[in-house]
């Protein structure tokens, strides 16, 4: 432990000295003009000795000095875990989770429905770049933009055809497919660092056109006056008819993402479990092996590309209609750069560890909102324990190998 104790002290005391030099500003600095020291570093005094114990703790684990304590514990939670899943089927789990989120809203008020919402769309998302990133083992930085297809098309096909949500939505499915294809063809014969960079420029393409294109998108004002998901409903009064009923309340909202985000799952995991599926991780294992092998490596990659864009289109539908407006602010690179966190820190090629990470993401920055200004401070602070801890992600899939790029490297 004292060797790699010598191993880090340097870059951890330089790391401490800049986080006191990013706090001076955010609390030493005033409105009025005054400065002052005395708050700040007593705020990082505290904030220095809890990530001290994090890193003696992460040493002395990474050193083996825990293994007295963390291997019992380890012991004990997998006999807990493996008792639990023989006596009770994975079904009934399923089961209790399903009646959970059903229940959800009937508990919980408008602030928590809305970023369960939230959380749903984003795990839309992630199972979306999961196919792309994690199953085929291509990065793809300009993901986002498929989202903002979605988005459009809905507030499109409303606004000047009057056509209903249900409607829009497989042709906004269909319609980011399409780009999709468009997009990946011509780029998908590159690898590694050029296939992330041409993403992310056509990306950057799509949401300029969605600003600058004004007889179509109306540019950065956006188009407002988007209808919400509607239904038709019985009614008497003066006989028998049928009522057009709007869904604008938030547990309605909530009801319908929860049924985008379980047929998402559903696809995500039979698309995993296909012959489609070992296809794309053989791919990302070793592309040159699996050509050899008979693989058609660019049909297959490109259609990982229109499947996640697929599940996009459907996100960005929704997002569309639960906001009644859409702009091309909504769909920026940070936005892609969110939806790539979830997957890593979740776990690439895991669908419950994209779930998490999307949950983690979009839950820990309202979980520290009481923190104000340092909220996006503490947040990024506990993304960087999970990543020390949990390199692989919060779970990781039980098929991960390394590619031949990687090994070479």
């Amino acid at each position: 432990m004292i060797q790699e104790f010598k191993k880090v002290w340097k870059p951890y005391t330089i790391g401490l000295l800049w986080l006191l030099g990013l706090l001076w500003p955010l609390m030493g600095i005033h409105p009025d003009g005054t400065l002052s020291f005395a708050n700040t570093f007593e705020v990082w005094l505290y904030i220095a000795v809890g990530l001290t114990i994090c890193l003696l703790l992460y040493l002395m684990n990474k050193s083996g000095s825990l293994e007295i304590v963390s291997t019992p514990l380890g012991n004990i939670r997998q006999s807990l875990f493996a008792k639990a899943s023989q006596k009770v089927p994975t079904w009934v789990w399923l089961g209790i989770l399903l009646v959970v989120a059903l229940a959800y809203p009937q508990f919980t008020g408008r602030y928590a429905q809305d970023v369960a919402t939230n959380v749903l769309i984003y795990i839309c998302l992630g199972l979306g770049l999961n196919i792309v990133i994690g199953l085929a083992g291509m990065l793809d930085l300009g993901y986002i933009a498929f989202y903002g297809v979605g988005a459009y098309t809905y507030a499109l096909l409303n606004l000047h055809y009057g056509m209903s949500f249900w409607i829009c939505l497989p042709f906004a499915a269909t319609l980011a497919l399409v780009a999709g294809c468009i997009i990946g063809y011509p780029t998908l014969r590159m690898r590694g660092d050029y296939l992330a960079i041409v993403t992310l420029g056509f990306g950057e393409i799509v949401r300029i056109l969605l600003n600058n294109w004004m007889e179509l998108t109306n540019g950065p004002n956006g188009l407002l006056g988007v209808k919400a998901p509607s239904i038709l409903i019985p009614s008497f009064e003066g006989g028998f008819s049928f009522e057009m009923f709007y869904l604008k309340k938030l547990h309605y909202l909530y009801y319908i993402a929860l049924a985008l985000a379980i047929i998402t799952m559903i696809s995500v995991r039979n698309l995993n479990f296909s012959r489609i599926g070992r296809a794309w991780e053989s791919i990302r294992e070793d592309e040159t092996a699996a050509e050899l092998m008979g693989v058609n490596t660019f049909m297959l990659k490109l259609l990982a590309y229109a499947m996640g864009a697929l599940f996009a289109g459907l996100a960005g539908a929704f997002f569309c209609a639960r906001m009644r407006f859409v702009s091309p602010e909504s769909f920026t690179f940070l936005e892609s750069a969110m939806v790539l966190s979830m997957v890593v820190l979740g776990g690439m090629g895991s669908i419950p560890g994209v779930m998490l990470g999307a949950a983690a993401l979009i839950v820990l920055p309202e979980v520290f909102r009481e923190f104000e200004t340092y909220r996006m401070l503490v947040f990024g602070m506990s993304m960087v324990v999970m990543m020390l801890f949990r390199p692989a992600g919060l779970i990781p899939a039980k098929r991960m190998g390394k590619r031949g790029e990687e090994e070479e490297g």
